[in-house]
């Protein structure tokens, strides 16, 4: 069964508890940004949050996220540290009656886009990705040595022309929508302290980076089940190595290895159909039939994707991902177990236009795509 949630970024958030209430969702998923990552949520701080959300008559369901510190995810400095203070914060939601915990292992930076308000045809404004602009960014830009050995030779080279032709405010934005621009960060770099970040993970490839989160899990699901908390890993977006850095949770294959690292349903997965749905190759209805079990929230948005790593983010039943088939997985698969769904990121349209919206989570975008969330999962129910 599907709970239908909405994220909300907390009291600062444009968009009011109310308006979500108005909107048909009944489930909040939030977080406590205004902590540092890596020290503990408290349980006055939980509550706090808990209380002002189910005094307009919502649920708490979901924490997204408990931001993992980089030194855990490089294991250096004081990370055991750091692992006691997410496992304390762990017993503390738990205790609070907050069961969900969604978290990624992406290491600097969460989600990347190029670009925040490309016009989609019926004038309402997207999300994309476009490799050209990336790889712009990270050769000629940033300036990242080696750079160029990540991409082949036609791409370089169009890169280099490409930035040629740019201005300067040109420039300032595409770097500030990759460091600054995503509420998905936790962090936000100039030029300077992001090389330096990406140059903390010099010599930790893909097989090392995995073990890590190994570690990470076999340190954390006990706490997760002895607290009654499921975790839902969140996957890479996009889903390939970007910066030189890997990516570990891809594809179907990153999946099942996190799982079956340790069996337990505290240690799941998030489906996000569209971060798994930038990478062509991926297809999503065969990897929420083999995850369902151990689905513990969902994302739906659909994008548009090539084989040239360029994505666009589009409306629910318009891009690669089949999304009726994807729910029909969920809703046979989920059984009676109530699982917390969202819709992901919304394109700015209506009276959002023009006002200011975090990337992605704007209002009625959103609504259109909870609307049709709830038909997908009454369609299918009726036919079954």
């Amino acid at each position: 069964m599907f709970e239908y949630t909405w994220r909300w970024y907390g009291p600062n958030d444009r968009i009011t508890l109310q308006d979500i209430k108005q909107v048909g969702a009944t489930g909040i998923v939030t977080a406590l940004h205004h902590i540092p990552n890596g020290e503990v949520w408290t349980v006055d701080d939980i509550m706090e949050r808990k209380n002002m959300i189910e005094a307009e008559g919502l649920t708490w369901s979901v924490v997204e996220s408990v931001p993992v510190h980089e030194d855990i995810k490089r294991q250096v400095g004081n990370y055991q540290g750091l692992i006691e203070n997410y496992k304390q914060t762990l017993k503390n939601l738990g205790q609070c009656g907050i069961k969900t915990v969604c978290y990624n292992f992406m290491p600097v930076l969460d989600w990347s886009r190029t670009q925040l308000n490309v016009e989609a045809e019926d004038g309402s404004l997207a999300l994309a990705f476009r490799m050209l602009d990336f790889a712009a960014f990270d050769i000629c830009i940033l300036k990242r040595p080696g750079a160029e050995e990540d991409y082949g030779i036609e791409v370089v080279e169009k890169a280099r022309a490409y930035f040629e032709q740019m201005d300067e405010a040109t420039i300032a934005q595409l770097t500030n929508t990759i460091l600054a621009g995503l509420p998905g960060s936790e962090e936000a770099y100039t030029l300077s302290e992001f090389q330096a970040m990406l140059d903390t993970y010099q010599g930790i490839d893909r097989t090392q980076l995995q073990q890590h989160l190994f570690d990470f899990i076999d340190e954390i699901i006990p706490v997760a089940e002895q607290s009654g908390v499921l975790m839902a890993i969140h996957p890479d977006d996009p889903s390939w190595d970007t910066f030189g850095l890997p990516r570990i949770m891809s594809n179907l294959n990153d999946a099942k290895a996190m799982i079956e690292r340790y069996d337990s349903p505290s240690n799941g997965v998030t489906l996000c159909t569209g971060s798994w749905g930038t990478l062509y190759s991926n297809d999503l209805v065969k990897m929420a039939e083999a995850l369902v079990e151990r689905i513990n929230f969902v994302h739906l948005r659909n994008v548009t994707c090539d084989t040239d790593y360029n994505f666009q983010e589009v409306q629910l039943f318009e891009g690669n991902v089949n999304m009726p088939e994807v729910a029909k997985a969920l809703v046979k698969g989920f059984g009676d177990r109530m699982v917390s769904v969202r819709p992901d990121h919304g394109n700015q349209m209506l009276d959002d236009l023009g006002k200011k919206n975090n990337p992605g989570y704007s209002l009625y975008g959103r609504m259109k795509g909870l609307a049709a969330i709830k038909g997908l999962e009454v369609g299918i129910r009726a036919m079954m």
